[in-house]
Order: C-alpha cells, then sequence, then structure tokens
C-alpha cells in the first residue's frame, strides 16, 4: 500500500510537471498562429485559421535568415573550441593537483563562477571595443573563455576518475603527452564532452545580454537580438513576436531530434562518474 501511494505521488507530480512545460509550449505554438484580433478575443483558445503570415512577416522583419547564420556561427565555434581548450587545460590541472601551481589554477577559475556578470560587464565592453573583437569571433571567445570555470569544474572531477595506469602504458609504449591526451583521454572524455557541449550550446544559442554589450553591428545581430525587434515603448507585437521565438526555438528541437541519443548517454554517464 505504502509503494502505491508513493507511485500516485509520482504520477500527479509528473502530470503537473507535464502541464507546467507544455502548456506555454501550446501558447506559444497557438498565438504564432493568431491574428491580433483572436488574441484579444482569447488567448487560450486554438486559432482559427492556422495560417504562416506571422512567420513570413517575422522572417521579414527580423532578417531571420542571416541571424540565423550569425547563431549557428557563433554556437558551433563556441562548442567546438570549448571542447578543445577547455578540455586541455582541464587535464594539466587534474594530473597536477598535486603541485601547487596547479591547484591555485583549479580554485582561480572555480571562484570565477561566483562573480556575477554585470560586475565585470562595463569593463569587458571597453576591453573588446578597443582590441577590435566587438564581433563575432570576439563573441566566440568570450564564450569560451567564461566557460571556462564551470568546464575545468566538470572535467576536472571526471578526469580524476581515469585510472593513471592508461595512460602510462601509452607513455611507456613511446607516446608523448600529447598522443597521450588526444588518444587515450578525449576518447574517454566523450560523456562530459556531450554534457559541457549541450551547456554551451543552450547558452550561446540563447544569451541575449552578451550579444547585445558586445556586437555593435547590426548586420552581426544574432537571433535572440533580432526578436527583441517587436517590443516597443508602448506595446508588442505577441502574433509576431511568437512566430519569432517559434523560429528560433526550432533548430534546437532539430537537434536534440537527432542528438538524444548522445546527450542522454552523455548525462547519464556523466552522473555514474
Amino acid at each position: 500500500m505504502r509503494r502505491e501511494r508513493t507511485n500516485w505521488l509520482i504520477t500527479i507530480l509528473l502530470i503537473l510537471g507535464s502541464v507546467f512545460v507544455l502548456f506555454p509550449l501550446y501558447l506559444t505554438v497557438s498565438v504564432a498562429f493568431k491574428t491580433p484580433q483572436e488574441i484579444a478575443d482569447s488567448v487560450i483558445a486554438p486559432p482559427k485559421s492556422w495560417s504562416f503570415e506571422n512567420f513570413i512577416t517575422a522572417i521579414e522583419m527580423t532578417d531571420f535568415f542571416n541571424a540565423l547564420g550569425n547563431s549557428l556561427t557563433v554556437t558551433v565555434g563556441a562548442v567546438v573550441l570549448t571542447l578543445l581548450t577547455n578540455s586541455m587545460v582541464a587535464y594539466a590541472i587534474a594530473r597536477n593537483m598535486h603541485k601547487r601551481f596547479f591547484r591555485f589554477l583549479f580554485y582561480y577559475f572555480v571562484s570565477a563562477m561566483f562573480i556575477p556578470f554585470p560586475i565585470i560587464m562595463l569593463p569587458i565592453v571597453k576591453q573588446t571595443s578597443s582590441w577590435g573583437m566587438d564581433n563575432i569571433v570576439g563573441l566566440i571567445f568570450l564564450y569560451v573563455v567564461y566557460g571556462l570555470a564551470l568546464n575545468i569544474f566538470i572535467y576536472v572531477g571526471y578526469i580524476k576518475s581515469i585510472p593513471r595506469e592508461l595512460e602510462e602504458a601509452a607513455i611507456i609504449d613511446g607516446a608523448s603527452t600529447w598522443d597521450v591526451f588526444w588518444r587515450i583521454v578525449f576518447p574517454l572524455l566523450a560523456p562530459m564532452n556531450a554534457t559541457v557541449g549541450i551547456i554551451t550550446t543552450l547558452w550561446a544559442w540563447n544569451d541575449f545580454m552578451l550579444p547585445l554589450v558586445i556586437l555593435t553591428d547590426k548586420e552581426m545581430a544574432t537571433l535572440p537580438l533580432v526578436q527583441y525587434v517587436f517590443q516597443s515603448q508602448f506595446s508588442t507585437d505577441y502574433h509576431l513576436a511568437f512566430a519569432s521565438y517559434l523560429l528560433a526555438l526550432t533548430p534546437m528541437i532539430i537537434v536534440y531530434f537527432f542528438a538524444q541519443r548522445w546527450i542522454i548517454s552523455g548525462v547519464t554517464k556523466g552522473a555514474i562518474k
């Protein structure tokens, strides 16, 4: 009886959680296909006529495909460079934690997680502007650097669980430190690479604040920035805004659909480790 009661409680909680997740998604899809008059009549009711005019207008107003290209460039560049560089830094720290310098580096990087971005926002804006990095390349670089704190914390704990004997055996066979990392350690980091890749992808794709303060050219705007065009001082074009939100959401849904096997595997293995 006690187990049945617990199962009913879990079922109810899962249903409530599903409602809280799916209802906003339903509203997004519903409003995206409605006219302003239909929104005024009822927000919750489904649209009377499923028209794609809102999407066409949103694409034209936001220059969607240019912004999509910018977001893809920033996200892919940030993910690739993050996986390549952050894993190397974490490996060097994890295998030398007995040395004071590397132990200091670890705590130095991790301490950056406790510094709010607004505190360093203005100095970063001034510095990137003076160095000519107020563009997409500079934005990618900042994502890689700002991700170091959390990513090193994740990587170091996982690398410590990898037996040193694997690396020692490779060194005995004549492998260099570079070969040991890329041929032995990096393939074993696949679960953590999946986890870090997921975090970086969602962050770089959805981030609004950093592109807003860094990018100076309107042609370099990412998807979160161009969606701000629907917000005016006195009102918001909700039907166009929600259509734009749905367009920006679609690439992430496609990515998850094709990569869900690696995503679930990475999160599960990372939790076990």
